[in-house]
């Protein structure tokens, strides 16, 4: 699917073919892969690279266009189980036009960054600076429901971040190359200081996760402990009257006649002080 738009009076607008500055492609087909390739002439491996959710942020150089891989934090959703997801975008800066390759849908240009775009270098860098403020925007979600997150934080997240740092560092040292200007570079020195921020919150939210996981396992570990102290007294105290009764059924001669009850009744209550005497133990020792 292509949607075009335009900037109008620092606003994107939507476009026709013959007057789009901005061409937005999302899970291109094979006619729309074939044309970004032979029309526009990107390299197969960076549009494979755009719609790769593994792949890493970077710039690169083409005979006549620039190349932007960068990492954006996906939306929630039942399909992905409300895990953390992230996913990749192309951005090909052309002399008169940017395109952008995206593997699903997503609202790209929300929010008051897009208020005002002043060229398509600027709406580059807006981007870019979106994409870190939706990390911001999940690492708070994550603070909140912390759960079992602690993996998705020092994995995927974390190196997510940590390669669009990269990416901006690149984009300021070839900002000549790309046609940046002086405020587009104090603009870029403001993402990275943005960047590095999110970087350091996902560090410490990783911190306390790891925290609160060791705790839970302590938690557990002391539970265990417990139970297993449990069974082996419940299990001691079926053992004695076990052993009572053994004792007495190995032909032992009682002072009793042969058939008399009363060497019966008196093994059983036997069993029954013994039982009695590991579970008044017990309790003593549990006050």
């Amino acid at each position: 699917m292509i949607t075009r738009l335009r900037i109008a009076e620092g606003k994107l607008v939507e476009a026709d073919a013959s007057n789009g500055q901005i061409h937005v492609y999302v899970a291109p087909d094979e006619a729309e892969r074939k044309t970004l390739v032979e029309t526009y002439k990107v390299d197969e491996h960076t549009l494979a690279s755009a719609l790769d959710p593994d792949e890493l942020s970077r710039l690169e150089f083409e005979p006549d266009h620039v190349a932007i891989i960068f990492k954006r934090a996906k939306n929630y959703s039942s399909e992905d189980n409300f895990l953390f997801r992230v996913s990749s975008t192309g951005l090909f800066l052309f002399k008169d036009r940017l395109i952008i390759v995206r593997a699903e849908e997503a609202p790209l240009f929300e929010g008051r960054q897009f208020a005002r775009v002043a060229s398509l270098q600027d709406l580059i860098l807006r981007l870019i600076y979106r994409a870190i403020f939706h990390f911001e925007e999940h690492l708070k979600v994550i603070n909140m429901i912390s759960g079992q997150l602690e993996q998705e934080i020092n994995t995927a997240m974390s190196n997510a971040i940590s390669s669009n740092a990269v990416l901006v560092d690149k984009l300021r040292n070839n900002a000549a190359k790309i046609g940046l200007t002086q405020e587009h570079v104090e603009f870029l020195e403001d993402i990275s200081i943005e960047n590095n921020q999110c970087q350091q919150q996902a560090t410490i939210y990783s911190n306390i996760l790891a925290s609160l996981m060791d705790a839970r396992a302590s938690i557990v570990s002391n539970n265990l402990n417990v139970l297993i102290k449990t069974l082996n007294i419940i299990t001691i105290g079926i053992m004695l009257p076990t052993l009572v009764v053994s004792i007495f059924s190995m032909n032992v001669d009682l002072p009793f006649p042969k058939d008399h009850p009363v060497p019966f009744w008196f093994i059983v209550a036997l069993a029954a002080i013994s039982a009695f005497l590991v579970g008044f133990i017990w309790w003593k020792k549990k006050l």
